[in-house]
């Protein structure tokens, strides 16, 4: 695992060389927020960078529930009973498992790794504008139906979960890199997807993190260039 820090927020890289899979610890004044849980493998190193930094995971955030930012969160859950589990109340329903559409929603279906064995209830279902400490939650689908996007009021950066993606090349969440394709090939919505990506530029982020590859300071000119290819 590879740790980097800008600022509040600490980026936590597993198989950064290869696979590049990322969780966020977001520090509050006497707290920790856990945006995602990286891979099944994941609690223990997530735990041990809890404890360096010296403050407790209080919260556990997740921008979607594919299974790569799902996958240690039943363990998690068992090492921190009294961490507040939070997802988006129309991701909550691919937490367990259940990939129907809604009937307002593009008749495409659902892609990714999207688990079948979460046991984890979630403690509280965000909706646009919901603040978990110094974090404002920012409905941006796309990649999934219900994902959702994390703006530190301090900082003015933004944990965008897989609306984007870093890792062989910018890109738009439904863009296809060939150096790394996979979250194109998991996105459900492309026209959603370029929505929310317009959202998220008009919030003029000052730093962009990501699942997939490490984070970006100063993003505007990669958004807005990529938001010209379309």
């Amino acid at each position: 695992m590879k740790i980097t820090k800008n600022n509040y927020l600490y980026e936590l890289s597993f198989l950064p060389n290869f696979f590049p899979v990322n969780c966020f610890l977001v520090e509050e004044e006497n707290e920790l927020t856990l945006i995602d849980t990286a891979l099944s493998f994941s609690a223990t190193k997530i735990i041990e960078a809890a404890n360096q930094i010296g403050k407790k995971i209080t919260n556990i955030v997740l921008t979607h529930a594919h299974g790569d930012h799902v996958g240690a969160l039943d363990q998690l859950k068992s090492l921190l009973p009294d961490a507040v589990v939070s997802i988006s109340k129309r991701d909550a329903k691919l937490l367990k498992g259940d990939t129907s559409l809604e009937t307002s929603e593009a008749n495409m279906p659902i892609k990714g790794g999207v688990p079948k064995n979460i046991e984890t209830i979630p403690d509280r279902l965000l909706q646009e504008g919901d603040t978990i400490g110094s974090l404002i939650a920012v409905e941006v689908p796309g990649h999934t139906p219900g994902s959702m996007a994390f703006l530190d009021q301090r900082t003015n950066a933004i944990i965008a979960g897989d609306a984007f993606s870093l890792r062989g090349g910018f890109a738009i969440s439904g863009q296809l890199k060939i150096l790394f394709p996979f979250p194109s090939m998991a996105t459900w919505n492309k026209d959603a997807a370029l929505n929310s990506a317009k959202k998220i530029s008009e919030l003029k982020p000052t730093l962009l993190a990501v699942g997939h590859g490490t984070m970006l300071s100063h993003p505007q000119e990669a958004i807005d260039r990529a938001l010209k290819k379309q």
